[in-house]
This record gives C-alpha cells, sequence and structure tokens, in this order.
C-alpha cells in the first residue's frame, strides 16, 4: 500500500480533520482514507478485525509484567559450559 504526504495543510482544513476524526472516534489518518474513498466512490474499506480478538486482548498490571519478567529470567541466562 501506498503512503502519501500533503505538504502545506493549511490550518482550517487541520482543525476540520482533527475534529472531524474526534468526533468519529477515528484517528487521523483512517479519517483522511475515509474522505478520499468517499469523495472517489471507492466503497466501503476492507473491515478491521482487531475487534474480533479484544477478548483475548489485555492489559498487563505492574505485578503481571513483574511475574511474566521473573517467569521468562532463565531464558536469558547462558551455561558458559555449554559453550565450550
Amino acid at each position: 500500500m501506498k503512503s502519501i504526504t500533503i505538504h502545506k495543510l493549511d490550518d482550517e482544513i487541520e482543525a476540520r480533520l482533527v475534529e472531524l476524526a474526534e468526533r468519529e472516534g477515528q484517528s487521523l489518518n483512517q479519517t483522511v482514507k475515509q474522505l478520499l474513498r468517499e469523495k472517489l466512490g471507492a466503497g466501503d474499506a476492507a473491515p478491521d478485525h482487531r475487534a474480533d480478538f479484544e477478548e483475548f486482548c489485555g492489559a498487563w498490571t505492574a505485578k503481571d509484567k513483574r511475574e511474566f519478567d521473573r517467569a521468562v529470567a532463565p531464558f536469558s541466562e547462558i551455561d558458559p559450559e555449554l559453550w565450550k
């Protein structure tokens, strides 16, 4: 997929894009792509299936991270005897 850069975007357009993105709960990038698709009659974007996996994702607490780090710490240890 290609990327583009828009030079010298005036303040009013930027403000309106940011406002629209916030109102729609989207990133600025998603908002611009949606506007381009609508204007060019390109139809809907491919569905985003990330939401299908939300129940399996989450954030670790500091305690979770400490426990994980402690559990995998032995993986970083090198036994010099094995390298002779």
